[in-house]
């Protein structure tokens, strides 16, 4: 352990500045290029450059100050250090040409053996590579992307098992805090204490040592600081900067004061920070599979702004999920005894874009249903307005401050976090978290930049030149990287362990490697003593496509990892189209639930029978779980493997076990489903029939093997009137009501930036009374919606367990060229199964608006009747029980319009 002698002194101001910054020295050049990569502490890659010759030769130049000067054709200026580069006498390991191989090829040069003793310091400051003629003349240069030495030369960190802060415990008789930062590049690193999370500094800023063989820098104080507040200075060289003096929050921080100015010092297991009867609170029953999870997404803050039966100062918060009779608890506890399983949440981590200290509630004006004004006052507060989404990553391992009752208070944003959780899990629902790990909210210098602010250029995937990718939205993490890896896979299994969370929904999960998922999944099961199940987006994109970097966890590269991924196959052919539609291609793209050939809208182009078959072949695709290896019947008369019918440039069918994909054909992304019926539906369709197709959506994701996930408010006609994107669009485009009186259809034009090229179309709709459903409809859907769970809940065969076991037990009916296209059919057989509740289960949906007729083979003579659930007295459908028909003796079956039925045999 060493404790590096500080040239820059520290001050009180330092600590108490407004400004997180401070420039120590600039640099003498302001060159941010990294095109060469420092792949391990023995070998260097420089794409594009030509190996060493008589004439040529490249060197390491280093300044831990950052004054090296270089011009083409002189010799460089201000170094400290030089260091020769050897010819490789050897090929490049295998593993580093595997990690690398994304590297375009050049100059491989060789670092002697002999360097090691120098090689941290140097890495502690400005370093360039020089190509040099033999007169020592500069003909190139550039920086070094370095993550690849920093992996090989601190292995030793990813074993070090308490970063952030540990206390003893209360009761210790030796009261102590321990602080751990890893940061190997910094040159001095020093603690900030506060005593409150808003007062001044009042004691010197506390060196912190240097452990060298893990990068870790440490600090042990006397006493406990149990409540109280602190940052770090780091001291470290910024490319294009100079050296810079960085007060940061900890990346580990558990809890901050207001607006993530300052970290919270505590103890996750003291009893101050638990609700009464935590360790007593039982959580929710096992699920004996991934697939038998039933999910409802929900933002924390839409739950219950506008719920008028929660206490006013519980409106958006955690705490709104205590209050047993409220409007919102009452709805998720009908859906939980309909068979609803988990809770998911949007992002309840720290996130930046909520200013918690003092944002805003815009009055949006009373205005008509397609105008503009509605928008234009929340887009003009949207940067300061109470409301986002989430997936912009602050602090990873910190509860938002803004869904607190107090966000000063570092104690009450965890302990009314758990609050929410055990209210949640005392009405039997398993609670799930959206985690956002492939890009943060910020890097660089900025304020709300952490990790890139203490170990520049490491946490952020950079592209050739050494810029941060930002394929995301944002600035994209590497989780490739040992320490992001290390930090994302101890953030989950925080979560887990200390917050009792049950599932974990990855955002843009393609963008991590599989390995680390795998690694991820392992830990966080230990952590928490219990399967943790694990879904995420598997969209292949970006720099990292098509396994560009590493092997993705992706739709297609999680085969046999047990992780799932959400479908867009089903989603597509059921909605129309696909998520990048925009302009009139929107309501020209029908899909297979708004009348895609068989009720055309006044936009569809004419289309042939032959689209709506393939359409019903990928909505069965999604029925059998998206199966590579699942066989059935295709529209041509082939019978095919499901990874043999085409998607796009992907097969449609991906995944090896039904508990890999996710089946959904709504969430908070794009327009709800509501709204997408809107547009894509004939305008002359009633409300009352919006309704029934709202309701066959929901039966899509009902009757599909796999897990089952839907988007809070699809089962009240939720809309968000034609928002295409809500991420930032106010608490008025994305509010819900629980009174169930109103959709949130025609809340004005929705705002401009997403939509506005789109206006002319959205006033029509939103100006058309006729399309805005009245409490009938959306009561009428909110029980069918739970006639649907309940109907899942009944059956194994709904939530089959293995691949084998849906390939024989579900069979489909109406396939191949002669289909009735409008008509979907699965025969599952029980037979043998366990908790499978009948012998045979018979699922239909009709999404065409006249009855239509299934007749069943030869073999099929026996007798059906109607599931109980549409025999029950109050089956919010009635027409299954009052309209459908079953003739024994023509084995055929007449299915009322826009409806979806079971029929069983006991």
């Amino acid at each position: 352990m060493s404790s590096q002698a500080n040239a820059f002194a520290y001050t009180l101001d330092d600590c108490n500045r407004p400004e997180p910054q401070r420039l120590l020295l600039a640099a003498a050049m302001a060159n941010t290029e990294a095109r060469a990569y420092w792949l391990s502490a023995r070998w260097i890659q420089w794409p594009g450059m030509p190996a060493a010759g008589a004439q040529t030769r490249y060197k390491l130049y280093s300044s831990s100050q950052g004054q090296l000067q270089l011009r083409v054709g002189e010799a460089v200026q201000g170094a400290e250090g030089v260091l020769t580069l050897i010819e490789p006498e050897q090929p490049m390991p295998a593993e580093l040409q595997t990690r690398f191989k994304f590297v375009a090829p050049g100059a491989r040069l060789q670092v002697p053996g002999s360097f090691a003793p120098q090689l941290k310091r140097w890495l502690r400051g400005q370093v360039l590579l020089v190509q040099e003629d033999s007169a020592g003349r500069v003909l190139a240069s550039t920086a070094l992307q370095s993550p690849g030495v920093l992996d090989d030369v601190y292995a030793s960190a990813q074993k070090v098992a308490d970063l952030g802060v540990t206390l003893s415990p209360a009761q210790a008789a030796r009261a102590a805090t321990q602080f751990k930062l890893w940061a190997p590049t910094a040159q001095a690193v020093a603690l900030c204490p506060y005593a409150q999370g808003q007062s001044l500094a009042t004691d010197l800023p506390q060196p912190l040592a240097r452990e060298e063989r893990s990068g870790v820098w440490r600090l042990g104080m006397a006493g406990s600081l149990r409540g109280q507040y602190y940052n770090y200075l780091v001291d470290v060289w910024v490319p294009g900067l100079g050296l810079v003096r960085n007060r940061v929050t900890d990346p580990y921080s558990v809890s901050l004061t207001t607006d993530s100015k300052r970290s919270y010092v505590a103890d996750l297991n003291d009893a101050a920070l638990k609700p009464a009867h935590w360790e007593r609170t039982p959580q929710p029953k096992r699920l004996k599979a991934q697939t038998d999870m039933v999910i409802y997404e929900l933002h924390v803050r839409d739950f219950s702004l506008h719920d008028a039966s929660v206490s006013a100062a519980h409106r958006g918060k955690y705490l709104a999920f205590t209050e047993r009779q409220s409007q919102g608890m009452r709805h998720l506890r009908a859906l939980a005894a309909a068979g609803l399983t988990d809770v998911h949440l949007l992002p309840i981590f720290d996130l930046a874009s909520v200013p918690e200290a003092a944002c805003v509630t815009p009055k949006v004006p009373a205005a008509p249903p397609d105008s503009e004004a509605q928008q234009a006052v929340v887009m003009a507060v949207a940067a300061q307005d109470c409301f986002n989404w989430g997936y912009d990553p602050f602090h990873y391992n910190a509860p938002e401050g803004s869904y607190a009752s107090d966000s000063s208070d570092g104690a009450r944003r965890v302990l009314e976090l758990r609050q929410m959780v055990q209210a949640l899990h005392s009405e039997g629902l398993r609670v799930g978290m959206d985690v956002v790990y492939n890009h943060t909210a910020a890097a660089g210098q900025h304020p709300q930049s952490v990790l890139d602010r203490i170990v520049p250029g490491y946490y952020q995937r950079l592209d050739a030149k050494g810029t941060i990718e930002r394929s995301t939205c944002c600035d994209n993490t590497a989780t490739e990287h040992a320490m992001m890896a290390k930090l994302m896979i101890d953030s989950v299994a925080l979560w887990a362990r200390e917050y009792r969370l049950d599932s974990f929904r990855f955002d843009l999960m393609a963008h991590q490697p599989r390995a680390v998922m795998e690694a991820l999944q392992k830990r966080v099961n230990a952590a928490a003593g219990r399967p943790v199940q694990l879904i995420g987006e598997g969209w292949n994109f970006g720099e990292v496509a098509n396994g560009a970097r590493f092997v993705q966890a992706s739709q297609l590269s999680l085969n046999g990892s047990g992780i799932g991924t959400f479908s867009d196959r089903g989603r597509d052919a059921a909605r129309g189209g696909s998520a990048g539609d925009s302009g009139d291609s929107i309501i020209q793209n029908q899909g297979w639930l708004n009348g895609l050939v068989y009720a055309p809208n006044a936009l569809a182009p004419q289309r042939p029978m032959s689209d709506l078959m393939q359409a019903a072949d990928l909505i069965r695709v999604g029925l059998a779980g998206s199966l590579r290896d699942y066989r059935m019947q295709t529209w041509r008369g082939e019978q095919r493997r499901l990874a043999e019918i085409a998607y796009g440039d992907q097969p449609a069918g991906y995944v090896s076990q039904p508990a890999e994909v996710v089946n959904y054909v709504e969430n908070h992304d794009n327009q709800t489903l509501f709204d997408i019926h809107v547009l894509k539906l004939p305008r002359e369709t009633s409300v009352q029939d919006r309704a029934r197709v709202q309701i066959l959506g929901a039966a899509l994701t009902a009757f599909s093997q796999g897990v089952a996930y839907f988007h809070a408010g699809q089962d009240v006609m939720r809309s968000k009137s034609l928002d295409r994107n809500s991420y930032d669009s106010g608490d008025w485009f994305n509010r819900l009501d629980w009174s169930y009186q109103d959709n949130g259809f025609g809340s004005g034009l929705p705002p401009k930036a997403d939509n506005g090229e789109f206006y002319p179309r959205l006033s029509e709709f939103l100006s058309d009374a006729s399309l805005k459903p009245s409490p009938a409809e959306l009561a009428w859907s909110r029980d069918a919606f739970r006639d649907l769970l309940k109907i899942r809940a009944s059956s194994m065969l709904f939530r089959l367990r293995s691949a084998e076991e849906v390939q024989r037990r579900l069979r489909f009916l109406n396939t191949g060229p002669q289909q009735n296209p409008v008509l979907v059919a699965g025969l599952l057989d029980g037979r043998g199964l366990a908790d499978a509740g009948f012998k045979r289960v018979l699922y239909m949906i009709n999404v065409a608006p006249t009855t239509q007729q299934l007749q069943l083979p030869e073999a099929e003579r026996m007798n059906w009747v109607l599931h109980p659930v549409h025999l029950a007295p109050g089956a919010a459908d009635q027409a299954p029980a009052q309209q459908a028909r079953w003739d024994a003796g023509s084995r055929t079956f007449s299915v009322p319009g826009r409806t979806a039925m079971v029929w069983v045999q006991h």
